[in-house]
């Protein structure tokens, strides 16, 4: 389950950077989740592969099921968000301008469908 997680969020995160990021917000929540659940399943991991587990008196259990249901309420908002964020892409950006700049072009909407999927 932690590689899952991790081979996930690390997709998630490399989509999200590679597009322009046109609503910083949104998109700046779906990055921090990604990368800290990144960061913190790698963490949990070392704790079980460098023996941690054994010398410390804590219910593992417990603690795996809190780590993932927390992992998937923060996972299932930033879904929302990013699905949000691409369902977005035929606005203009400017709503002021007379050019038809839109919120994604069409490379960038793909990829946000990709990183909506994978969160």
């Amino acid at each position: 389950i932690f590689l899952s997680l991790q081979l996930f969020g690390t997709i998630v995160w490399i989509l999200v950077a590679s597009t322009q990021i046109p609503l910083p917000l949104l998109q700046g929540w779906v990055m921090f989740v990604a990368v800290t659940a990144w960061f913190l399943s790698i963490v949990f991991l070392s704790v079980f592969l460098f023996g941690y587990a054994n010398r410390l008196a804590v219910n593992w259990n417990q603690a795996d099921f809190i780590f993932h249901g927390t992992t998937f309420v923060f996972y299932f908002g930033a879904f929302l968000l990013q699905a949000a964020t691409t369902s977005l892409h035929h606005f203009p950006r400017n709503f002021n301008s007379t050019t038809q700049e839109r919120i994604l072009n069409g490379r960038e909407y793909n990829i946000s469908i990709a990183a909506s999927v994978c969160a």
